[in-house]
């Protein structure tokens, strides 16, 4: 007999599949998404994906496409200095990078119409946002969006017995998108796949209303890397979780009667929670007092530097999607509407440190090889500053940066105008990227995974893979 909050049902006496689909989800918060289809495979280029998510739209004429014979207006108050590849006019405020720049590939024509920060959903998912209720700011997440990419490496991977780690797939650092705002923002969820797709996520805050963790020194309290939603072991004791496993071995036995057809598609989920609780694995790749302090200087005390290498540590540790986010505690940060003083005190410094960093220490580990690095925000800036010397937000075009897993070191793809404002050559849509990062995991972009209602569902609608970067 199966007792759910008090209520004891004989699953014998013929409960619908419903109800035991229901318990499941209500128990281990699982959702009922069908197996995917097949799909002619493509071949595998990367085993996981870092991907770095600048929120709020770093400037194409302050980071890799600088124009300094365009007028006063438009090139801004940075000058470009010398890179490693050709034709690659890199700001003064990346000198690491610009040192190290045929390690990577730099797109400069990422173009959307979603010209604000809703974009985040088209950057994470490759899909614009659909329409929905999304509470009084009209941003929050919903059960309607199309789940991130991460979510949806996390599900083809529960059903891939040879993808099966023990841990989770998909781990998103620092911070949920938006709650140190207090904002819940779309496209980092599983969306209509289901909460079961939602990542691990980490919970870093800050001190207070005005503070940016990004800008400062963090120390080891600040650091305190935790998965949401997950209690350690020492705050729960072994008797209960004995008594979760006895639950949910009852559970299985009935379910397999009832299914009889993939036993393991629930008990996998279920029994990967409860290894996360037991597990030393997870909570030692989350202790980053592990890493000697010269390490942790290389990356930079601030809080992306050290949420950088904490991103290299789940790549380590097995995870295969594993987004880094620079969210904007102070409501700016990347959204660099004010004035430049941010850009060059902070943005910039803390990007070249922690970014030339990651790329070096996945390199010297061995990797880099196996590992495709994305970086980029959801947008650009205009090609007019504002009279306080900052710009406003322009996603028409924008650079991204792509690395790792046989990507060509040095490569340039796309050229914009005289200002940095349309694409003349090679425009690079959100779709574009994400095919991208699909192929290069050995995924079909265009594979179909049954929706809520169980339609075949193709993962992109459109969108071609720049092969042309990869060697």
């Amino acid at each position: 007999m199966l007792t759910v909050q008090g209520t004891s049902k004989r699953l014998c006496s013929g409960p619908t599949r419903r109800d035991v689909l229901r318990v499941g989800a209500g128990l281990f918060g699982l959702g009922t998404a069908p197996d995917a289809e097949a799909a002619a495979p493509t071949r595998e280029r990367a085993k996981s994906v870092l991907f770095v998510f600048l929120f709020g739209g770093p400037s194409q004429l302050e980071t890799f496409d600088l124009k300094p014979d365009a007028p006063e207006a438009i090139r801004g108050p940075f000058r470009p200095i010398p890179s490693k590849t050709p034709g690659l006019r890199i700001c003064e405020h990346l000198p690491k990078l610009a040192a190290m720049s045929d390690r990577y590939a730099v797109v400069r024509t990422v173009t959307h119409p979603q010209n604000d920060h809703n974009a985040c959903h088209y950057i994470q998912t490759g899909h614009p946002m659909p329409p929905a209720q999304r509470g009084a700011a009209g941003v929050d997440a919903t059960d309607r969006d199309w789940p991130a990419m991460g979510s949806v490496v996390e599900y083809l991977d529960e059903r891939s017995p040879e993808r099966r780690r023990g841990i989770p797939s998909f781990v998103y650092l620092p911070n949920r998108l938006g709650h140190i705002q207090g904002y819940d923002r779309s496209g980092q969820y599983g969306g209509w796949l289901g909460r079961a797709y939602d990542p691990l996520a980490t919970n870093i805050g800050k001190r207070g209303p005005t503070d940016n963790p990004y800008f400062r020194a963090c120390s080891d309290e600040d650091l305190d890397f935790r998965l949401k939603g997950l209690s350690t072991p020492d705050q729960i004791s072994l008797s209960r979780l004995d008594r979760r496993r006895d639950l949910l071995a009852q559970f299985d036995d009935r379910r397999r009667e009832l299914e009889g057809r993939d036993p393991g598609l629930f008990s996998n989920r279920q029994r990967r929670a409860l290894d996360l609780l037991s597990s030393n694995r997870i909570h030692a790749a989350l202790d980053l007092k592990r890493e000697s302090d010269q390490m942790r200087d290389r990356y930079g005390r601030h809080l992306f530097g050290q949420t950088a290498l904490m991103g290299r540590r789940m790549i380590e540790a097995g995870a295969r999607f594993v987004t880094v986010l620079w969210d904007a505690p102070d409501g700016y940060s990347w959204d660099s509407h004010r004035n430049s003083d941010d850009v060059r005190k902070h943005l910039l410094p803390g990007l070249d440190q922690g970014l030339s960093a990651l790329l070096s220490d996945l390199d010297e580990r061995g990797l880099l090889a196996e590992t495709l690095v994305v970086c980029l925000g959801e947008m650009g800036r205009t090609p007019k500053g504002n009279a306080q010397w900052g710009r406003d937000h322009w996603s028409y075009c924008f650079p991204a940066l792509l690395a790792g897993a046989g990507i060509r070191g040095g490569a340039l793809l796309g050229k914009s105008d005289d200002q940095a404002g349309y694409p003349v050559e090679d425009p690079v849509s959100p779709e574009d990227l994400s095919a991208t990062v699909f192929d290069a995991l050995g995924i079909n972009p265009h594979m179909t995974i049954p929706d809520p209602q169980g339609r075949p569902t193709a993962l992109m609608d459109g969108g071609v893979p720049l092969r042309s970067l990869f060697g």
